[in-house]
């Protein structure tokens, strides 16, 4: 009976050993996953800085106003708590432009929302929902 018992306690102490060895390794990638993030987001802000330069259509809070109406447009009653742009796609003329943003839900459900130009304005050319809400 001793030996079961042995032999039990040994397969919970392995087990209790991998879990712990999964959730270092899980820290361990969400914190370099926010931390390549951050460093995107760094480079979208340098992009952006240089098209505002050259472009008015490009300022930060007419943007983020057009990505919230947008959002409010596709997703009626979807409540959003953040959104962070996440690319900047500045061609020459404006009607190619990109502006994309990763737009994260109060439930937590993120979503990706790419607007487009035309004519200096800015509108919607799609909203697909993302599969994780820990970041991209």
């Amino acid at each position: 009976m001793q030996i079961v018992l042995i032999v039990v306690l040994a397969i919970l102490a392995a087990l209790l050993f991998v879990i712990l060895v999964g959730a270092v390794n899980a820290t361990r990638r969400n914190r370099a996953g926010a931390e390549r993030f951050t460093a995107s987001l760094t480079a979208v802000d340098r992009q952006l800085a240089s098209a505002t330069a050259t472009d008015r259509g490009w300022e930060r809070g007419r943007l983020d106003a057009a990505a919230r109406a947008a959002f409010a447009r596709e997703r009626p009653g979807v409540r959003a708590k953040a959104f962070d742009l996440i690319q900047v796609v500045d061609e020459p003329g404006t009607d190619s432009d990109l502006a994309v943003y990763r737009v994260t839900g109060a439930d937590g459900a993120v979503a990706r929302l790419t607007l487009g130009r035309r004519d200096g304005a800015w509108y919607p050319l799609s909203v697909e929902p993302q599969g994780d809400s820990a970041g991209s």
